[in-house]
């Protein structure tokens, strides 16, 4: 049981309280961490999935950025598909896209400087010995070199002539000339695509990882020799970089317009067509990883559940052995307000020592992660708030029964308690 030093004033020092409640911790070193585990669990984890959601964000705001860039807009078959019947829809109703739509786009639209054409398919990659299955080969225009955020470290991009003479070139990526030639410098070499030969003409710069996938491991060859290897009838992208960024939302409206008059749709049916920008992109995954990081954190935040009612039994047990105590401060001229805050303060205190505990195990976690595996992770401003916020109110939320329990005691009865 507390001591109490000198006489009790009529409304205690918060700071006073705070000590009280310090102390209390000190004095009950091992009720006081079972006592926090699960706020400090509960913190913890809410704090690391929040991390790891506001990483993943970020990164693919980053990485859609660097590939897209922020004043470039993609016209495709498809667009953002969002579910297996939309797709379908799209299929039977969308219209292939094709080179003659691209010369239309550019004879039309003012907003725009630069236009380019991309097709894309998966396959066997062969240099000697060595073998690569299923790499990503893309056929683009020559327009593309001012579009693609993709460069030649070594060698150079796919040029006009390489396009309309049908040239069997390669740029490839870096991992790809690691893999099948075991440098980088490999300008010249020779490797075969589906068994048919194609001089390397560049080496790209790399690009890293994304989740643990390479973004290294792909060809680009010209978009003539790729139809015809693979059907000039497939679908295509066109992509069509506006002067800046602020012109974009205009460009898509142009784009829209002249896309929707060459198909002929009419005004009330929806468009044949699909636009794509970084903006989008990030937007549609925003929307379907929110409702999943909500729900992880609506899942995570049980805990915290778990470690209030833990927090409001242990107070209740303190009230129990202090009974004694309250008696006394009664005695002494406490009135109910401040027995209430002072328990209030104790268990508010508890719980947010807890969370910070639990803030700074997070905080390893994310570095951890970073550190050592794929998985982007940054913590953000708001969750070191959230953290204390949460496990403050969590003292406060749990604490108010024990506390007034404790305010609502008879004195004279508390007295009389050994």
């Amino acid at each position: 049981m507390a001591v109490v030093r000198g006489s009790f004033k009529e409304h205690m020092n918060f700071y006073e309280s705070l000590r009280l409640a310090l102390s209390s911790l000190r004095a009950h070193k091992l009720r006081s961490f079972l006592t926090l585990l699960g706020v400090i669990f509960g913190v913890m984890t809410v704090v690391a999935v929040a991390s790891v959601i506001e990483g993943f964000f970020k990164y693919v705001d980053r990485t859609v950025t660097a590939d897209l860039g922020t004043n470039t807009v993609i016209v495709d078959k498809f667009g953002m598909i969002t579910s297996f019947d939309e797709y379908l829809q799209a299929l039977r109703r969308n219209r292939d896209l094709t080179r003659d739509d691209l010369v239309y786009l550019e004879e039309r639209l003012t907003l725009a400087t630069y236009f380019g054409a991309q097709g894309g398919t998966n396959a066997e990659v062969r240099a000697g010995s060595e073998k690569l299955t299923r790499i990503n080969v893309r056929g683009n225009s020559a327009g593309m070199i001012n579009i693609d955020t993709t460069q030649a470290e070594y060698g150079r991009y796919i040029s006009e002539i390489d396009d309309e003479r049908r040239r069997y070139v390669a740029l490839i990526g870096s991992e790809v000339a690691d893999k099948l030639f075991n440098r980088r410098d490999v300008v010249g070499r020779e490797l075969k695509i589906d068994g048919l030969p194609f001089e390397v003409i560049g080496v790209a710069k790399e690009n890293g990882s994304a989740f643990g996938q390479s973004r290294d491991d792909f060809v680009i060859i010209p978009l003539s020799v790729y139809q015809k290897m693979w059907g000039s009838r497939e679908s295509i992208s066109l992509w069509i970089r506006a002067a800046n960024a602020a012109d974009l939302a205009l460009l898509q409206d142009q784009i829209r317009m002249h896309m929707r008059a060459r198909h002929r749709v009419p005004y009330q049916e929806k468009d044949t067509f699909g636009l794509v920008t970084a903006e989008s992109v990030n937007n549609f995954v925003q929307a379907i990883f929110g409702i999943i990081a909500a729900v992880a954190l609506g899942i995570t935040s049980i805990s915290l559940v778990v470690g209030g009612i833990v927090i409001m039994n242990i107070m209740l047990v303190t009230v129990t052995e202090r009974t004694r105590e309250i008696g006394i401060r009664k005695s002494l001229g406490a009135r109910r307000r401040d027995i209430l805050r002072q328990f209030l303060i104790e268990s508010t205190t508890l719980s947010l020592v807890g969370g910070l505990i639990g803030l700074g195990i997070a905080i390893v976690i994310s570095r951890v992660l970073v550190a050592f595996t794929p998985v982007p992770a940054e913590l953000p401003i708001w969750a070191g708030f959230l953290a204390i916020g949460v496990s403050s109110a969590v003292g406060i939320i749990f604490g108010i029964y024990p506390a007034w329990k404790a305010a609502r005691l008879d004195p004279i009865v508390a007295l009389r308690t050994e």
